[in-house]
């Protein structure tokens, strides 16, 4: 999967370099604006009980 990503990547490797931490920080900056917002109202993890 990374090497066919890199083979689309057009340009030298500096620039594949450089393109690919930019979609790296995309895809995160989507996970962490969106996804995981949407996500997180239906995880159990806000009904912790400690000694019952």
């Amino acid at each position: 999967m990374y090497v066919a990503l890199w083979r689309l990547l057009p340009g030298p490797t500096w620039l594949k370099v450089v393109q690919a931490v930019a979609l790296l920080a995309l895809v995160c900056w989507v996970l962490l604006g969106w996804v995981f917002p949407a996500v997180e109202p239906h995880l159990p993890f806000d009904k912790i009980t400690v000694g019952e």
